[in-house]
């Protein structure tokens, strides 16, 4: 079974997921968006930022070109609105790529550097792999952080998106 039609899969989940994440967010006011909140990134609007900065980053070494990111912890975007745009614009980003990679790219050799730089490799099966988890592990941080707001978390498990999900 090849795994490139399930990557596919996830490509949509993480859109799907996103919008419903950033809908919720939006109904935050700009204090309650920058407050202060357990996680490893300290806010929602520092966590949505580090999982549109590590996203840059993995596509750019997918694609083979530079991310131009200086840091995991980098504000690309401060305001809510921006970032949702930036995130949208990702998420598309993310479809494409899928969209047109070649299924034996899967089990290619992906060499890269990571922020310290220090030359790695992976197999870009297990990279994606990882993208995708990576994704999923900070928007539940920031869904429980959602949890601590007048705005109730939407709803983000596989199972939802699978239901709705007919392509």
């Amino acid at each position: 079974m090849s795994d490139l039609p399930y990557f596919r899969r996830l490509a949509r989940y993480n859109g799907w997921a996103n919008r419903r994440l950033f809908e919720a967010a939006g109904k935050l006011g700009p204090a309650e968006w920058e407050a202060p909140r357990a996680g490893f990134f300290g806010s929602l609007q520092k966590t949505l930022n580090h999982i549109l900065v590590a996203d840059r980053i993995w596509l750019a070494r997918f694609e083979a070109r530079d991310h131009g990111m200086r840091a995991l912890d980098q504000i690309l975007h401060p305001d809510f609105a921006a970032l949702k745009r930036a995130r949208e614009a990702e998420d598309a980003r993310v479809v494409a790529f899928l969209d047109q990679l070649p299924e034996a790219r899967l089990a290619a050799e992906l060499a890269y550097s990571n922020m310290a730089g220090e030359a790695k490799r992976l197999q870009l099966g297990l990279a994606l792999a990882h993208f995708f988890n990576h994704q999923t592990h900070h928007r539940g941080q920031a869904h429980a952080m959602l949890s601590g707001t007048r705005v109730p978390p939407p709803p983000l498990d596989l199972l939802y998106f699978l239901a709705e999900d007919r392509i």
